[in-house]
């Protein structure tokens, strides 16, 4: 572990993650930072891989577990210039840190088209594209134009074709951070893109729970053909999963996907839901899930996990 005296200004030494996640689970972690700019996040990642520790970014929390013994590495959140979102004629330039749903809104405000799904993408533009986020038929990698991507050695511009993007995911490493993002989009009547944010909105509302202590879509929608086209959440749910409950987790009444925190939930009871559920689903149809929430340090998967 790296001496006080070395650690760059404005490192927090155990800071509480949970509150930075939408699910309000987890412990500390060992090192916490907020840079404002890039040439202060390579400073940071610099200083990370130069004493050895793990790197982990938090956005908006709402698809993130962290684990009940904390994390520890550095962790990071993207704040000041690496959180803004600006326009540049059709583009929409945003930092790794900024929210996805405030750029669809404000490209809507701004008469642009293209970035509507985001809407209904609780995370950041980094995370989203970390993630290969896709939502109501809306396609990052269309309107992706470039991404800047910092690591200690210092910043990179990368087009989407070198981004390795597969079904909810990329070939960016654990010390590669998102730090600026540009979106490709075309003019429209603002009139009409708001209408279109708006019923999207309303799809969302109706369809998963919100305004609680949740993260979204736990589970990937499975490949295998047992599923016979069915989505996660509607495999839990035919596997009596909607409101199962572990501890203080879990599975939401409105969403059987969703994790919720009904109480005092810890993050052992998320992962001891999880794997009831994976179990019920592999007993009832011989589908294996794969989780789709991200981690921050080690998680101690219950013997159940193991199909």
């Amino acid at each position: 572990m790296s001496q006080a005296a070395s650690v760059p200004e404005g490192v927090e030494r155990d800071f509480p993650l949970a509150r930075l996640t939408t699910v309000r689970t987890g412990g500390p972690a060992d090192w916490f930072a907020k840079p404002g700019t890039e040439e202060r996040l390579v400073e940071l990642l610099a200083w990370a891989v130069g004493e050895g520790l793990e790197v982990g970014v938090v956005g908006s929390g709402s698809n993130l577990l962290v684990a009940d013994e904390g994390f520890r590495g550095l962790a990071i959140k993207l704040d000041g210039g690496l959180a803004e979102i600006e326009r540049d004629g059709d583009r929409v330039l945003c930092g790794g840190g900024a929210r996805l749903p405030s750029a669809a809104a404000r490209a809507a405000a701004w008469g642009l088209t293209g970035l509507e799904f985001g809407i209904n993408i609780p995370g950041t533009a980094g995370g989203a594209v970390k993630m290969n986020a896709n939502a109501y038929g809306g396609r990052l990698a269309e309107v992706l134009e470039w991404v800047d991507v910092c690591t200690a050695e210092g910043r990179e511009r990368r087009g989407p074709d070198r981004l390795g993007f597969a079904y909810r995911s990329s070939n960016l490493g654990v010390a590669e951070v998102v730090s600026r993002v540009s979106f490709a989009l075309s003019g429209s009547d603002p009139e009409r893109v708001r209408e279109t944010l708006a019923g999207m909105r309303e799809r969302r509302r109706e369809a998963q729970p919100s305004g609680i202590k949740t993260f979204g879509s736990t589970f990937k929608n499975p490949e295998d053909s047992r599923a016979e086209g069915r989505t996660a959440g509607q495999l839990l749910e035919a596997a009596g999963c909607r409101g199962l409950r572990v501890g203080g987790a879990l599975f939401s009444e409105k969403h059987a996907n969703f994790v919720e925190n009904g109480g005092e939930a810890t993050t052992a009871d998320v992962l001891e839901l999880m794997a009831e559920g994976r179990r019920r689903v592999h007993e009832r149809f011989g589908v294996v899930l794969e989780p789709e929430v991200q981690h921050l340090g080690e998680l101690s998967w219950p013997d159940g996990w193991r199909l």
